[in-house]
């Protein structure tokens, strides 16, 4: 049982560490956009419940990391409890008009406003910025397409570290990040061995290696088919259902005939022949052309059997990439959201705790890279949900405000009590329904 409970504690901790990170990037939005605003913070919490330890800085606010780490919150002065849902009405009619004036129901309706949208505007910025530096680490390939390095293959490869591939199969070899690179991929004859040219050392010549996409697993998808049977990162798959396989294109046309059925897999492992059964699982996916798509899925990425020689790319392109990313969740949540209300696709898209937390431990046993993109997604993602109008979240603090900018006042305190537990009850249930997909689905 060793093993297994290593796995739980490291899955565990990488969710603690996502959360932990997240939530502080939240709620020091709150913080500083609040203090900017005027609008004294009290406590600054990492966590819930007992605290574990404190201190007070120079402005007077309490930070302190609590027994529970799962969240956190600022309370500002005046507040009454840790969500500044309430006011301390006793507590504030106490105080001088200046000291009123640094509370969230003293504040000015702008003030009010800029604090609560800073923790969301904060999780998106902090996404755009995860994903842009994971670009400049990963870096821009070079084109020519040079190799790198070449990793560990159960045929021989003859491509060496430093040779410029100019053509494959007699096909020219586009730019990496163009369309015609994936074209000139499809139309490449899948079979053991390709003819590559070369520039090796200022000299044309000509090489044999594997098919570029071979069979080779590059990345495994959180909570799939393949992460469950044990499958790693620098497997190459021989076979599947007995039949050779050359190309990560051979596994999915195999998976795409048997449509769900398990499929056998021969797989060679650091000199090792071992085998595998994998039960492909049925996905709801975005459509090219919009929507959703059902189709069967291994959980397998694969890539080039060697490493591509890269250079940094520049900080702008690094930050639109960043910034594509983050929109591209943010749309693909929404379209996903809308299509299980409308019951196009499965509610069990939807993960809950247990589901994050099992991703949070795949995705850190990947590496650093896999780690801080995932934080990114779970940022957005996090910014996103807290702006729908909900009472309790952000976005419902946001309505209120629009309410009382275009009427002169805020919401009645009967009114605001009603909402308030309605919108409690309905972030309570749809936790409860996750969790329950997490288990169930």
């Amino acid at each position: 049982m060793l093993p297994s409970l290593g796995g739980v504690i490291w899955t565990i901790l990488a969710f603690v560490v996502a959360l932990s990170v997240i939530v502080a990037i939240h709620e020091y939005g709150h913080y500083i956009v609040g203090r900017w605003s005027g609008i004294h913070a009290e406590v600054f919490s990492l966590g819930f419940g007992p605290k574990l330890f404190s201190r007070t800085d120079k402005r007077g606010t309490v930070w302190q990391v609590a027994l529970l780490p799962l969240g956190g919150y600022v309370r500002f002065k005046g507040d009454a409890d840790a969500a500044s849902a309430n006011t301390d009405e006793n507590a504030v009619a106490e105080m001088t008009p200046e000291e009123r004036r640094q509370t969230m129901a003293g504040a000015p309706l702008w003030a009010r406003a800029a604090t609560v949208a800073a923790g969301p505007a904060f999780n998106f910025i902090s996404a755009i910025l995860l994903f842009m530096v994971v670009g400049l680490v990963q870096g821009k390939v070079t084109d020519p397409l040079t190799v790198g390095s070449v990793q560990p293959m159960p045929q021989q490869v003859e491509l060496r570290e430093g040779d410029e591939i100019l053509a494959i199969e007699g096909q020219q070899v586009p730019p990496y990040y163009s369309r015609d690179f994936d074209m000139m991929i499809r139309a490449l004859p899948s079979q053991a061995e390709l003819d590559y040219t070369i520039r090796r050392d200022g000299r044309e010549m000509v090489v044999q290696s594997p098919f570029p996409l071979a069979a080779r697993i590059k990345n495994l998808a959180p909570k799939s088919a393949a992460a469950d049977i044990d499958l790693k990162i620098g497997d190459v798959i021989t076979a599947a259902n007995g039949a050779p396989v050359y190309s990560i294109r051979d596994v999915q046309d195999v998976v795409v005939e048997v449509q769900g059925a398990p499929v056998l897999l021969d797989v060679w492992r650091d000199g090792e022949m071992l085998k595998f059964t994998l039960a492909p699982r049925r996905m709801d996916e975005p459509a090219p052309g919009g929507g959703f798509r059902t189709i069967w899925r291994m959980g397998i990425y694969g890539g080039l059997y060697f490493e591509p020689e890269t250079t940094m790319p520049g900080i702008g392109s690094a930050f639109m990439l960043g910034v594509s990313n983050t929109w591209n969740i943010i749309t693909g949540s929404l379209s996903g959201l809308w299509h299980m209300i409308t019951g196009a696709i499965s509610t069990c898209n939807m993960s809950g705790p247990v589901g994050i937390a099992q991703v949070s431990g795949q995705m850190a046993s990947q590496g650093a890279g896999s780690f801080l993109q995932f934080i990114g997604v779970l940022s957005a993602a996090v910014g996103l949900l807290n702006l729908f109008p909900v009472p309790v979240l952000d976005g419902g603090h946001l309505a209120f405000y629009a309410y009382e900018a275009v009427s002169g006042r805020p919401p009645s305190e009967k009114v605001l009590r009603f909402l308030t537990t309605m919108g409690l009850f309905l972030v309570l249930g749809l936790m409860l329904f996750s969790l329950m997909n997490d288990l169930f689905c």
